[in-house]
């Protein structure tokens, strides 16, 4: 079997980002990977992530292929659910308390922490600009986080987010509020439906 062959169908299939774990999962040896590295035909950007040299570098993807437990939230979720036209100025990440966010926020990234028992809460797949799936929170656990950390958003993006969720065709205002009740903004968030609906 001609292993490197195998290995550039796989790095094309992925649209030129892959994960050792995908390498390994399609039966190749690893050691394919830094022979590629070593020709040049990709780059190692992270632990067990590799891209090529054609491919666009997702940043949100490899991101989350280094570090399972984050979970896109915040402005970052309001933009793949296309609840804003802001493009995110930086990443916005939760993560477990028990986590260490020091590296991420090193990054450049925003990091919030949440019970672990909360965290997946909400969770769900999306697709980044590039099209490879990312977990972020759907929209109902999105527009609570906005207004938990109202603090520290820009209030323009809070009220539109809240403003087109409303106008969206799949809202969910029953579990919005169940959503509201378990971070106790349920008032706050019924302040906010009152002036927008």
């Amino acid at each position: 079997m001609d292993y490197r062959s195998e290995l550039l169908n796989v790095v094309k299939e992925n649209n030129g980002l892959v994960l050792t774990k995908d390498v390994e999962g399609s039966g190749i040896p690893r050691h394919y990977l830094t022979t590629l590295v070593r020709e040049n035909v990709l780059d190692r950007v992270g632990h067990g992530v590799y891209i090529s040299r054609e491919a666009f570098e997702d940043e949100m993807y490899i991101l989350q292929a280094r570090n399972k437990s984050v979970i896109f939230s915040h402005e970052t979720a309001l933009y793949l659910h296309d609840l804003t036209d802001r493009d995110p100025l930086q990443l916005v990440v939760t993560i477990p308390t028990s986590n260490n966010g020091t590296k991420l926020k090193e990054d450049g990234g925003k990091v919030y922490k949440i019970k672990r028992e909360l965290q997946t809460l909400g969770m769900m797949e999306a697709e980044t600009v590039y099209g490879r799936p990312v977990t972020i929170y759907n929209k109902e656990r999105t527009i609570c986080d906005l207004v938990r950390s109202r603090s520290s958003i820009d209030i323009a993006v809070l009220n539109e987010g809240i403003k087109r969720y409303l106008e969206s065709n799949d809202r969910n205002i029953p579990l919005l509020l169940r959503y509201a009740d378990k971070f106790n903004v349920q008032r706050i968030l019924r302040n906010y439906l009152e002036i927008l609906l």
